[in-house]
């Protein structure tokens, strides 16, 4: 966060790097061009802050339970382009309990702010006043003979 995003530079220098055995860090071309191009173009600094900003973003929103569908999303790509970069750590771990949590979403709105927030934005799966169904009518009813 000191505004030259050194933290990030190093990072993504390393990760454009090889390995002992002379292979790249990162096998996908698309990626490494990708990793290439903000440091061509001096990104480092804003993208430290966008990193950092999204970072605590998902914090917050999975502690306090606000939009937590949302904020395992970002926490999920976030976690992606630390795999592609070529380090792991506890990343894989932490993509499925993203995934999970994702899922969960219609479930999260029972517990945290989004018991009260989604309800106000009208969720696809709860609509405001609607009234629950009544039985269907039978498909065909019969017909009186009138004479």
């Amino acid at each position: 966060m000191d505004g030259s995003g050194s933290g990030i530079l190093g990072f993504w220098k390393g990760a454009l790097g090889t390995t002992a055995s002379g292979a790249p860090v990162i096998t996908f071309d698309w990626y490494r061009g990708f990793l290439q191009y903000l440091i061509d173009t001096n990104s480092a600094g804003w993208f430290s802050y966008v990193i950092v900003f999204g970072e605590l973003a998902v914090g917050i929103g999975l502690i306090v339970g606000a939009f937590v569908g949302l904020a395992a999303a970002g926490g999920l790509l976030m976690n992606m382009a630390f795999l592609l970069a070529g380090t792991t750590s506890t990343n894989p771990v932490l993509v499925m309990l993203g995934f999970l949590l994702i899922l969960a979403w219609k479930n999260a709105g029972y517990i945290g702010l989004d018991y009260f927030l989604l309800p106000m934005l009208g969720t696809p799966w709860w609509k405001p006043g609607k009234a629950p169904t009544a039985a269907a009518p039978p498909l065909s009813t019969p017909v009186a003979a009138t004479r």
